[in-house]
């Protein structure tokens, strides 16, 4: 993930501006509309945000999902169908917000993290989120659109999803976003277990840069789910007119699983602290253990070096120098001291 994600208009730009500078670089936009109650269900894929209207005259509820890059002209269209406040417009576009809720006379609009991971990729996509009475409005950057499980529930009829107002719908969706962040850490549980076995066996040069990056992207994950807890202390309050009291209780267990997911964030973090203190003591270690057998083997070798620099100045009256078996007992001599140092090193367990 980027250290800095956030899009943000020009310093001095008006509250409220819609900048095409904010969806540059963005996938294309599908918008899925879906209107349903207890005993209808109707399903279809927009080419224009203007074909929704005909939603807005029904009493049924109305989901409008945007997946990819909407540019202002959409979102203006879409803002003033709903009757949807400039500067929330505003906080779609310019994604990398930090996840908040806000109360806009009647109307909610929520903002959380989506956290993914693609092939080893970690990223945090931003899930903007508009609720009116009868009608729930989603934004979600990237390509991927997460929200299928959940259409495939409401087509199916399965639980209470068809059955209840609004505010279950959102519930859904909240426990859906919320819960893609057990994956991920299941994901980042992994890479953690194989860096601590590799810092046991033998700890290398790329082990420190995984484990700076692993540490940077747990740093980031936080920063963008730890807020996610407020929002759900909002919803639970008993002043909020969209939310029914019998809602309230699943979004308790919402509530629960991004306590969780800090938990095991925090934990992560943890380890990976640890685990970099347990890198510098283990190449410490395996320095001092190279260190300790080099010390050995200079050990050995200095009463050798000594007994060959002494017979190697060949003064003229070294009685050894004539002798026939001179040599030989140098060697004797040198050999008997290596092997009664190397035994008397072992007694000791210095190797």
């Amino acid at each position: 993930m980027d250290y800095f994600s956030k899009k943000y208009h020009l310093p001095g730009t008006s509250p409220g501006t819609l900048s095409e500078r904010a969806v540059e670089g963005a996938p294309p936009l599908t918008i899925h509309l879906i209107d349903y109650d207890e005993s209808h269900f109707k399903e279809q894929k927009l080419a224009d945000i203007e074909h929704c209207r005909a939603s807005l005259d029904r009493p049924d509820i109305t989901w409008i999902h945007l997946q990819g890059g909407a540019q202002p002209e959409i979102m203006r269209s879409i803002g003033e169908m709903f009757e949807l406040h400039p500067l929330a417009m505003e906080d779609v576009l310019n994604q990398g917000q930090r996840p908040k809720v806000e109360d806009y006379d009647g109307q909610l609009f929520l903002i959380l993290a989506l956290p993914q991971c693609e092939a080893d990729q970690f990223s945090v996509a931003q899930l903007s989120m508009f609720v009116g009475e009868n009608y729930l409005i989603t934004f979600c950057e990237g390509g991927a659109d997460p929200f299928e499980p959940l259409r495939q529930r409401l087509r199916k009829h399965s639980g209470r999803l068809r059955t209840r107002k609004v505010d279950y719908l959102l519930y859904a969706v909240l426990d859906l976003a919320i819960d893609h962040g057990f994956p991920v850490l299941e994901k980042l549980g992994g890479i953690i277990e194989d860096l601590e076995d590799e810092l046991l066996a033998k700890p290398r040069q790329a082990t420190l840069a995984q484990l700076h990056e692993l540490r940077r992207e747990l740093l980031l994950l936080r920063r963008m789910l730890w807020p996610q807890r407020e929002v759900m202390n909002f919803l639970m309050r008993g002043d909020q007119p969209l939310i029914e009291e019998g809602t309230r209780f699943y979004l308790r267990d919402c509530y629960d699983h991004s306590v969780q997911i800090m938990d095991l964030l925090e934990n992560y973090r943890e380890m990976a602290a640890s685990m970099l203190d347990v890198y510098l003591s283990s190449v410490s270690n395996h320095l001092n253990e190279t260190m300790r057998v080099l010390t050995l083997i200079a050990t050995i070798f200095i009463p050798i070096t000594f007994v060959a620099g002494v017979y190697g100045m060949n003064f003229q009256y070294m009685p050894e120098l004539g002798w026939k078996y001179g040599y030989l007992m140098i060697w004797g001599v040198m050999l008997a001291m290596a092997v009664g140092m190397v035994v008397y090193f072992k007694k000791k367990g210095w190797i």
